[in-house]
């Protein structure tokens, strides 16, 4: 057989093998660049070699600045595109300019074929970047080439045509190719809205629905769609088409469907929509101080948080599009039915039938949460949720909370945001109890909400909870419930802040008693002592903590940890003497004078 070189002598110059050559990127200067005219040269006149010999050539000339019209002019043979387009997806994702022959590739080659390739070259991407790397080695063989700032642009792009690929296929069962790309799409995905934008570009494509935009939102965000804005009569057939089969269009639909809530609950997660304090401005203006910047003035003036909004509305109407317009009681039903650590994302990659494929739990909490949010900020015409505070949002809490409430608030902050609008909105909307004969768990509910207002990260989100957990409680229509869960806070609670809460809810309690005339156990003495000894500092611990400090034991101890312990302990006492001595203060200042212990 005769080599490439003998065939040709002229690549002889300037042509090494494919296996003498180093890995390319545009970082890169183990070779010296080819003159641009000599690049052109190769490509146009390399195309007549066999393919193995051409993607040799690529490999060395396509990294020529200004050559990559050339090549897309080449990649117009249709014949030669669908045998070497798989190979140029990883070639050519690291070069600028390369979007053009990227959509060709696309468009041209054997989609079977390049959609394998696109979603290694996503799984590539979607790799953290080491801060120690070698020389730029590591970037250039994993993420070739490319930067950090670079692989939202190249994501964005991978994602565009993917909806030409797909829509290329032509199977008997297109959901087994829709199901890996949805999952790589997915492990690649940075939740900034112009990434965002194209995943929804993605579903709208894939969907075959169209829908006008919605005119209450607006946004900036606009990003390349090459699957819209492309001349769709270019796309060569599929070499391998099938009929597709009849249950395929509800496994698709399924498939988008289950995709959509996991983008939007890492989408909530990562920005900070403030459901919950936008609500509270909303039910509560008379608590607004005036001439402070309010959330929701922040949301409508701010055009980056005006484009968070719209993305996030946009994802809902794609929801909506897609089948989920009914906050229906089967709907909640089927966000519960599944246990707490049920991931969807295997599933995607792993199904039989449209059964095998769930909905996020976090993305369907930030879709009830969006509905309630919207329809009463907005007036949007959004479903009545179809749900109550006892059982159905206590139990969403419960799951999403489970055994280790502090790792779960911490990872997906913007989920527990949208669980504590869903109660803001209910209780604003009455929707308490399922049966009014059923016994709601208060201090249950009650722990939940304080556990939101104790681990949330968002200071805003920690108020919110806090407010409407004074809120519940002060509702519960058992006072010796209420008596309970102020008890329990006062003498299990390991954080001060929420301790001060209890204090002042009692406070509350026993003033709202005595002004509202009602005779229950705030109204009588009993409720201070049965309290006192959480409340009101002993006196003993005072007069030992002051000869304590008085007498200096610390500092006349030889051992080191007995210094230290001492120290502890003083630091203990005085904590919480001087707090129970605050507590005292506020409380002593509603308490009718009989009420008051004895000095």
């Amino acid at each position: 057989m005769c080599s490439a070189l003998e065939v040709w002598p002229a690549l002889a110059v300037t042509v090494p093998l494919l296996w003498d050559l180093p890995p390319r990127s545009p970082h890169s200067r183990a070779i010296e660049m080819p003159e641009l005219s000599e690049s052109i040269t190769a490509i146009r006149e390399g195309a007549k070699e066999d393919r193995f010999t051409y993607l040799t050539i690529l490999q060395y000339h396509v990294h020529t600045p200004g050559v990559l019209p050339t090549l897309n002019e080449v990649l117009q043979n249709a014949d030669l595109t669908s045998e070497i387009g798989w190979d140029l997806v990883q070639m050519l994702i690291g070069i600028d300019g390369y979007e053009t022959c990227l959509e060709t590739v696309a468009r041209l080659g054997n989609p079977r074929e390049v959609i394998i390739k696109v979603m290694e070259t996503l799984a590539a991407l979607a790799k953290p970047f080491k801060e120690d790397q070698d020389d730029d080695k590591t970037s250039e063989t994993s993420h070739f080439g490319l930067k950090p700032s670079d692989v939202p642009g190249r994501l964005i792009s991978l994602i565009g045509i993917l909806a030409i690929l797909q829509r290329r296929i032509k199977t008997k069962h297109p959901s087994r190719f829709l199901g890996p790309s949805l999952v790589s799409v997915l492990e690649a995905y940075r939740p900034t809205p112009e990434v965002t934008a194209a995943v929804i570009n993605l579903v709208r494509s894939l969907s075959g629905r169209v829908r006008p935009p919605l005119p209450t939102r607006t946004s900036s965000i606009d990003v390349a769609n090459p699957d819209e804005s492309g001349d769709v009569s270019k796309n060569a057939p599929d070499p391998e088409a099938e009929q597709e089969a009849p249950k395929e269009e509800s496994l698709n639909r399924r498939l988008l469907q289950s995709f959509t809530t996991c983008i939007l609950q890492r989408y909530v997660n990562v920005h900070q929509m403030q459901w919950s304090r936008r609500l509270l401005e909303v039910y509560h203006p008379d608590r607004i101080i005036p001439g402070t910047m309010t959330a929701t003035q922040a949301f409508r003036e701010d055009q980056m948080l005006q484009n968070l909004d719209a993305v996030t509305g946009q994802l809902v109407a794609l929801l909506r599009d897609l089948g989920i317009d009914d906050c229906s009681a089967a709907f909640v039903r089927e966000v519960l039915c599944h246990p707490s650590d049920a991931n969807p994302l295997p599933d995607l990659d792993n199904f039989e039938s449209v059964d095998d494929i769930h909905l996020s739990q976090g993305g369907a909490a930030c879709l009830i949460a969006y509905w309630i949010f919207s329809a009463d900020s907005f007036q949007a015409d959004s479903p009545d949720p179809k749900m109550h505070l006892f059982p159905d949002h206590l139990d969403m809490m419960r799951l999403f909370l489970g055994t280790n409430p502090n790792t779960e608030i911490a990872s997906n902050p913007g989920v527990a945001d949208a669980l504590l609008a869903i109660g803001l909105g209910l209780h604003h909307r009455g929707l308490v109890s399922a049966k009014e004969t059923e016994d709601a768990a208060y201090m249950v509910y009650h722990h939940n909400l304080t556990l939101i207002a104790v681990f949330h990260p968002d200071i805003q989100v920690r108020n919110a909870a806090t407010r409407f957990a004074g809120t519940l409680l002060h509702c519960d229509p058992d006072d010796e419930s209420r008596l309970d869960i102020l008890q329990d806070l006062l003498e299990n609670c390991q954080f001060a802040s929420l301790k001060a809460c209890a204090v002042q809810w009692l406070q509350e309690e026993i003033i709202s008693a005595k002004k509202d005339n009602v005779s229950n156990i705030f109204s009588k003495p009993e409720v201070i002592e049965k309290l006192q000894y959480e409340i009101f500092p002993d006196s003993n611990l005072l007069l030992i903590w002051r000869m304590m400090n008085f007498l200096n034991i610390g500092e006349r101890t030889n051992s080191s940890s007995t210094r230290s312990r001492i120290s502890r302990t003083f630091s203990s006492m005085a904590a919480k003497t001087w707090s129970q001595l605050a507590w005292a203060r506020q409380l002593t200042s509603a308490l009718p004078s009989p009420w008051l212990p004895p000095q």
